[in-house]
């Protein structure tokens, strides 16, 4: 087989698949590493001169499909629940109450609502954003760019590793588990990430991927070459490094992906979450990490596919929280859970419900001052339907940036937005 075969049987595909994805910035290729001799001694040494400890994760867990948030915080007090969900509201007889709060989580969620009376749970109700979109694109798009007006492109945690962490050459600062796809969130020109799709696969996949980027590389002229050098010793040593993580770390919580759930979700959160924790309690530099789990489109069938859904994920967070609480790293990580919008109020024929506005987010962690924030909305909806938002989303996003990550928002998010006081500064 000569080059020219070896290089166009090779696809993008045989790379991806089922493995280690590397995406090198702009920036950090512009500057020309092609003798980076160790890029997380590197990282080490540029926080320590710059006097930058936070030691702070951020873990996002993307709800994909449009989350219903009255299946999940449950308002226990109002009569027009049960006359626009005449079904799904079976679900307040069984909920866990939280406090006097008039709320209470699906009767599923039995860990998150053990850490909610521990402190270690805040639910920002009514989360929203102006001139709602129902499309499930073009929201996604939105919350990943924190862009209503739908002008960026960038992700909003991909700016977040290009203005304050080493993006010119440390690829698991920001990191994507469990998928092969970078998420619009991470992504930026000017950030270097990695996408590592489970803790088997830390390599180049295909019989001739070595053999490929030789040829690659001897058919790329002068600095570019050298660019396509850097990038794959880059790759080469993360994935070593992962390796060595993988060797090194024993999980302390039982994490369990062997899950009937009503639908199929495609995603394998527990296994994510625990490659999360392998990547943060390892030391390898992990600042960002981002998971998803689908299958949130309850449009029908919603009372059992809801239920099943929200108890995964209760059951991966919770093993996440112990294992690394029993690492006695639970005070550095936040996790965040986020879905393009939530549902409608009133129940569709089939039991389901149609794409809506606003829904809660969970902020979890040590750091979070637990408790409810905003305000809920009313259930005495108009005639679309739709519940009323009273915080915006990219208020959460500049809390989570500024009292937890400890960076300026507003070189995110471009402006200021009202504070919600739920995580500790």
């Amino acid at each position: 087989m000569n080059s020219t075969d070896l290089s166009n049987k090779l696809t993008r595909r045989e790379f991806v698949k089922n493995g280690f994805v590397f995406g090198a910035g702009a920036a950090g290729l512009a500057a020309g590493y092609a003798a980076v001799p160790d890029v997380f001694a590197r990282a080490v040494y540029a926080g320590k001169k710059d006097g930058v400890m936070n030691d702070r994760v951020l873990v996002m867990i993307q709800l994909a499909g449009g989350a219903d948030g009255l299946q999940s915080v449950i308002p226990l007090n109002d009569s027009n629940l049960r006359t626009l969900r005449p079904t799904l509201s079976r679900a307040a007889d069984n909920a866990l109450p939280l406090g006097q709060t008039g709320f209470g989580f699906n009767r599923s969620m039995v860990g998150l609502k053990k850490l909610f009376d521990q402190g270690k749970v805040a639910v920002v109700q009514g989360v929203g954003y102006p001139r709602p979109n129902f499309s499930h694109f073009d929201s996604i798009r939105i919350w990943e760019t924190a862009d209503p007006d739908r002008k960026q492109q960038d992700g909003w945690l991909g700016k977040t590793i290009a203005a304050n962490y080493d993006s010119q050459g440390h690829p698991l600062v920001g990191c994507a588990c469990g998928t092969t796809e970078i998420p619009g969130a991470l992504r930026d020109l000017e950030a270097t990430l990695s996408v590592v799709n489970g803790q088997n696969t830390f390599k180049f996949n295909g019989t001739d991927a070595e053999r490929a980027m030789g040829v690659i590389y001897n058919g790329t002229p002068g600095i570019y070459g050298a660019l396509f050098d850097t990038s794959v010793f880059s790759a080469r040593d993360t994935i070593a490094r992962l390796r060595t993580a993988r060797e090194k770390y024993v999980p302390k919580a039982a994490y369990n992906d062997n899950v009937n759930l009503v639908y199929s979700s495609r995603n394998q959160l527990a296994s994510a979450l625990q490659l999360a924790a392998q990547l943060i309690i390892s030391g390898v530099g992990a600042k960002i990490l981002h998971v998803t789990l689908g299958g949130f489109d309850t449009h029908d069938q919603e009372f059992a596919r809801h239920e099943s859904l929200m108890g995964y994920v209760d059951g991966a967070v919770s093993a996440f929280y112990a294992d690394l609480a029993a690492y006695g790293m639970s005070d550095r990580v936040l996790v965040a859970t986020w879905s393009e919008f939530g549902r409608r109020a009133q129940e569709t024929g089939n039991g389901g419900t149609d794409h809506g506005t606003a829904a809660p987010m969970f902020l979890i962690g040590d750091t979070v001052k637990g408790g409810m924030y905003g305000q809920a909305p009313t259930l005495n909806v108009g005639r679309d339907g739709n519940l009323r938002f009273s915080v915006d989303f990219r208020s959460v996003y500049q809390e989570i940036l500024e009292s937890h990550m400890k960076v300026d928002a507003k070189e995110v998010l471009a402006t200021r937005f009202e504070r919600i006081p739920a995580i500790a500064v």
